[in-house]
């Protein structure tokens, strides 16, 4: 990539086409499930968040996509992560197998969920 990416759009534009294939199905997945989520750069690398706060990132990388959500969102669903490589907070999916896309949806939604429950105690 050239430069620090200031959307979404340039941040996938910097990559091979195959990987910003990936890129491109995992943020619509990502925009399908949570529609309201806005779209940003955070920490060099795309991020959603609802009402302030962050949801999901990701990143691409030569052989993987990389997929944050937050601890919470990554222990809730240890057992269907359980095959791919993860670091605190993190999860890998090789871009040699198929995107678990499903998965990819239930997470969001429960971080969608988590997040509006923490607003809803303030």
């Amino acid at each position: 990539m050239n430069g620090t990416p200031t959307t979404i759009d340039s941040y996938i534009a910097g990559f091979p086409k195959d990987v910003q294939t990936v890129l491109k199905e995992i943020r619509m997945t990502i925009k399908k499930t949570a529609p309201e989520a806005e779209e940003t750069i955070s920490y060099g690398m795309p991020a959603f968040k609802l009402n302030g706060k962050p949801l999901v990132y990701l990143a691409g990388y030569k052989s993987h996509i990389g997929f944050y959500a937050t601890p919470m969102g990554h222990d809730r669903f240890k057992k269907e992560l359980s095959g791919y490589k993860q670091g605190k907070g993190s999860v890998q999916f090789p871009l040699d197998e198929p995107l678990p896309l499903d998965l990819i949806s239930k997470i969001v939604v429960f971080r969608v969920e988590e997040n509006l429950a923490k607003d809803s105690r303030k």
